[in-house]
């Protein structure tokens, strides 16, 4: 028997793992808006580009702030108790870039938008911008900073998982 999505699927009891499975969703619907452009352009607005509209306005509406906040308010501040500068300064500058794609994204969910509720969309200059900064920050954390997780205890990690888990518990 093949297991299921659901048994493949990390669980709060590895944050770090769920953090970097987070990641390859932000990689497959950053990839998705570009091809969806593509797509635009060669079939036309139609109901396979509004439904794609729509799941890509739904993952980085909800789960790309909560996957921001586990970082921002649980992991990031975890990783600077250790009091490394290196690590300290790439912190610095991934919540630095959390705010450069937060502004991507108000630029390209118009057209999300529009694209969605089947009008005729006008393609923001920021879209590749977007996708390609995205998957970048992703590769970046997982690289520069998320190794460093194996220098945290095991309670700071139970706690990162709670945390994340409430957190969805209570998103809206």
């Amino acid at each position: 028997m093949l297991p299921t999505d659901t048994e493949l699927a990390p669980s709060f009891e590895d944050p770090i793992a769920l953090l970097r499975a987070c990641h390859e969703n932000v990689r497959r619907f950053a990839r998705l808006s570009l091809k969806l452009d593509a797509y635009l352009t060669a079939q036309g607005l139609d109901d396979e580009a509004s439904r794609a509209a729509r799941s890509i306005l739904r993952y980085f509406d909800i789960a790309a702030p909560l996957h921001h906040a586990d970082e921002e308010e649980d992991l990031f501040p975890a990783l600077r108790r250790l009091g490394e500068p290196a690590i300290c300064k790439a912190l610095d500058d991934l919540e630095l870039e959390h705010q450069e794609l937060a502004d991507l994204w108000l630029a390209v969910r118009p057209w999300l938008e529009a694209v969605a509720e089947r009008r005729l969309p006008v393609r923001p200059a920021a879209l590749p911008a977007f996708a390609s900064r995205y998957i970048a920050h992703a590769d970046r954390e997982e690289t520069q900073v998320y190794p460093e997780h194996k220098r945290l205890d095991h309670a700071t990690l139970a706690a990162l998982g709670t945390r994340m888990s409430l957190r969805r518990r209570t998103a809206p």
